[in-house]
């Protein structure tokens, strides 16, 4: 099972909380973590960077695999 509120989504959530991307990363998505990753490095400069570390958890919390 996966999707929003499966176990494996709730630890990528999780991951994702402590740094941005790495939720992507443990569901096996590398350039959406890397894509992430940088963002949020980049806006942390101007003070953003908390707005795509958000994204980044809520996107973790909430994928769902299509296969």
């Amino acid at each position: 099972m996966s999707g929003q509120g499966s176990t494996g989504n709730v630890i990528a959530a999780l991951c994702s909380f402590f740094i941005p991307g790495l939720g992507q990363l443990v569901q096996g998505r590398l350039l959406m973590a890397f894509v992430m990753f940088v963002l949020a490095c980049a806006l942390w400069v101007v003070l953003l960077g908390w707005v795509i570390h958000l994204w980044s958890i809520i996107d973790a919390a909430v994928w769902k695999n299509r296969s």
